[in-house]
């Protein structure tokens, strides 16, 4: 290799080509709450020179009434905002705008919450810890088709394949009503609009829910999200996840 390979070697890996598709500059939208963080991630945003923050949302409220107007490429969203989760909020956005790529920011590595908003239909799941140089790389990666995420949070996604099989056969033992009511929980939906979707009573729901907990021996909303998370993942490979 001659030293001028070596040189485009080392810049390449610097610094992620753009996806052959992208309109420049690519269009970031970021959901946080926290006024602070929210200007220093937008800062951060528009210091890269192939990408503009186009606009920077407190609420998951104002995300679902701005964020479709500005038609962005990539949202960054994070999962515990006032009132509406950022879970809830990209299962939204992605019933409206299914071509957008959502990457969700978290201050916590917590494999609950990343099956929920895998789920929910997350392209990708970021720690707020991540450096700068990564954070364009995550971005690049995602409208390329990939899924960032850190190797552990990767690791732990492998681990819970091979553990759906307990799950799935657990799972098998829930009423069609049942399931999607623990469906639309796998979701992050609230038990309130869960009984608006499925036009029922909010105390029916709730009913319904503990038989769920009981059945998959379970003490949470979260708990029972997973196992059915995990059972539908399962379903997808041969022989029950077995590799």
């Amino acid at each position: 290799m001659t030293s001028a390979d070596e040189a485009t070697l080392r810049q390449a890996l610097k610094k992620p080509a753009l996806p052959p598709t992208a309109q420049l500059p690519i269009k970031v939208a970021l959901v946080e709450d926290q006024t602070k963080t929210r200007e220093n991630w937008t800062r951060l945003l528009n210091s890269f020179p192939d990408f503009t923050c186009v606009c920077s949302c407190l609420s998951a409220e104002e995300a679902l009434e701005l964020i479709p107007r500005k038609h962005p490429d990539v949202v960054l969203m994070d999962i515990f905002l006032p009132r509406m989760s950022g879970i809830e909020c990209t299962a939204r956005l992605k019933a409206r705008l299914p071509e957008v790529q959502i990457v969700m920011l978290t201050a916590m590595d917590n494999q609950e919450l990343l099956f929920m908003a895998l789920e929910a239909g997350a392209d990708g799941y970021l720690l707020k810890r991540t450096k700068p140089s990564d954070l364009r790389s995550a971005l690049l990666d995602v409208l390329k088709g990939g899924v960032p995420m850190t190797s552990q949070i990767a690791r732990r996604l492998i681990e819970s394949f091979r553990k759906g099989t307990k799950s799935k056969d657990e799972s098998m033992h829930l009423s069609v009503r049942e399931e999607q009511i623990l469906q639309l929980v796998s979701k992050g939906h609230s038990n309130k609009l869960i009984a608006s979707k499925l036009e029922m009573s909010f105390e029916t729901v709730c009913t319904h829910l503990k038989r769920v907990f009981k059945k998959l021996h379970v003490r949470s909303r979260t708990e029972a999200a997973i196992l059915y998370i995990n059972s539908k993942m399962s379903e997808q490979l041969p022989d029950g996840g077995e590799e």
